[in-house]
């Protein structure tokens, strides 16, 4: 462990790494908070550095010595020097992008989400929570998504981000394989068919679209099932359609459910992260 004043080069990375440009260079994203900074360091992931307080190192730093490169003791006010968030809290990490192979990684047993040009950190970081809620190991974005490694998608998924595979995989590849493997795909529109009155497969993969637009007309070209979440009641008008991470929430839940109303289903085999 390193004790010392922070390094104005220590600060110039951290504040760079809000930028996919210099994410992409360093191969690095940061990870900020108690509970996030513990998430990654008991996860496959390779913790560069962490930067944390005398109370946190002194509670974790014997359980974790292992798990990352280098620790430093840095004071509160260091923190917030290298922070991006308006109130850190105890620690920060900066950790390795995982290597991914981009192929589709789709698997007929398995559930996997498909998101075509989720533009929200926010809704991108909660969707991938939602996964890791229900154990939905890969998470496959469109290209034109928002950036998994961004900061405020990472915070955003409290910890989701260490255990489940998020990959960029085009359209026509993806959905080329789930059509080799014969894979039902369900997407979300407003006028699908009642997803409470269907029976859904233990493996799928669901498309949830865009927060402004929905799903894109070539991807919905290639929906075997079109579903819908229905309001309640059906004739009362109301909000106009659901926020995609709500919605995503209520479509995984329901395929969950039903799995389990089956009876027990071992769960998917969790794929590690080079």
């Amino acid at each position: 462990m390193r004790e010392g004043s922070v390094k104005n080069a220590d600060i110039r990375l951290v504040r760079s790494l809000e930028h996919k440009k210099f994410r992409k260079e360093t191969g690095l994203f940061v990870v900020e908070g108690d509970k996030m900074v513990r998430e990654v360091l008991n996860s496959a992931l390779r913790v560069r550095k962490v930067f944390a307080v005398e109370e946190w190192l002194e509670e974790h730093h014997p359980v974790f010595h292992n798990r990352a490169d280098e620790f430093h003791l840095v004071s509160e006010r260091e923190l917030v020097q290298l922070s991006l968030q308006q109130s850190p809290h105890q620690a920060l990490a900066l950790v390795e992008i995982p290597e991914c192979d981009n192929s589709p990684h789709v698997q007929a047993d398995q559930l996997t989400l498909y998101l075509d040009n989720i533009q929200d950190p926010g809704n991108l970081g909660t969707i991938i929570r939602i996964a890791d809620w229900f154990g939905i190991r890969n998470v496959v974005c469109s290209p034109g998504s928002a950036d998994a490694f961004n900061p405020k998608v990472v915070q955003a998924t409290m910890g989701g981000i260490a255990r489940v595979r998020v990959m960029i995989v085009s359209p026509e590849l993806f959905f080329e394989e789930t059509a080799h493997k014969q894979i039902p795909v369900f997407g979300t529109f407003l006028n699908g068919a009642n997803l409470y009155d269907q029976s859904l497969p233990e493996g799928a993969v669901i498309v949830m679209g865009n927060e402004s637009r929905g799903i894109s007309g070539a991807t919905e070209a290639l929906v075997t099932h079109r579903i819908t979440i229905p309001s309640y009641p059906a004739d009362l008008r109301g909000a106009e359609s659901l926020n995609v991470a709500v919605a995503a929430a209520v479509v995984c839940a329901e395929f969950r459910r039903q799995a389990t109303t089956r009876g027990p289903v071992a769960p998917a085999a969790y794929p590690g992260i080079p």
